[in-house]
């Protein structure tokens, strides 16, 4: 009896540190710069293992350093209802199992908010473990954090090409400028390259990747320009 009542009290002190670590953590982040993610450790991890030269391209600028072409883009091509939902949208995730059914793929149907606490918080792998702990950690940031925050993070977090992580990154090492100084066609060809940055390069775009962006610049002027805070 002694026993399983210390393996209960062991658990209920997990379960608080768990809660009170991942809030505090969440509410830390809704003021300071986000240093490193898990993903950016795993692909060091990964260039350690396939013996290749470690390269980290992350510099945090705030979201009013970031030309408001990028989070327009993103916003246009990637969430549409960004401003609209709660950090889920039940309309896209219906559209893409419908898809699925119809077409036999799964279409992406994740919010930026869920992207982006899986790009802060944990790990790239799909699993159902995972998607419990983002469906967590979205309604963490999206009861601390407001949505420039969270696009703020979004674009300083996410992974946009090999080694290369956030705006003021891909900027400088795809187009030669700050994230400030990108034009509308350069941000358009970002948010092109963003379902899969390790084959989709936004310094070098396929023929496809024009095509995507030709599409991505037609949104950006059905939402119109991205709001301010």
């Amino acid at each position: 009896m002694r026993t399983v009542k210390r393996i209960l009290k062991i658990l209920m002190w997990i379960v608080i540190v768990f809660f009170v670590s991942t809030i505090g953590m969440t509410i830390v982040y809704r003021f300071c710069a986000v240093p490193i993610s898990p993903l950016m450790v795993i692909r060091l991890c990964e260039q350690l293992t396939d013996g290749k030269s470690l390269k980290l391209a992350h510099r945090w600028v705030p979201l009013d350093s970031i030309n408001s072409t990028l989070p327009q883009a993103v916003w246009a091509s990637e969430d549409q209802n960004f401003f609209k939902h709660n950090g889920f949208d039940f309309e896209a995730i219906e559209k893409a199992w419908k898809e699925k059914e119809e077409k036999g793929r799964l279409r992406g149907g994740s919010t930026i908010s869920q992207q982006t606490a899986k790009n802060v918080f944990l790990w790239p792998e799909s699993s159902w473990t995972r998607k419990g702990f983002e469906v967590y950690f979205t309604i963490l940031i999206e009861t601390f954090w407001s949505k420039h925050r969270i696009m703020e993070v979004y674009l300083n977090t996410i992974e946009m090409g090999d080694g290369i992580y956030g705006a003021e990154a891909v900027a400088l090492e795809h187009f030669g400028c700050h994230a400030c100084d990108l034009n509308a066609n350069q941000s358009a060809l970002i948010a092109a390259s963003l379902p899969n940055p390790l084959k989709r390069n936004s310094g070098s775009p396929t023929s496809y990747m024009y095509k995507r962006q030709k599409q991505i610049l037609r949104q950006m002027r059905n939402v119109g320009p991205f709001p301010k805070e």
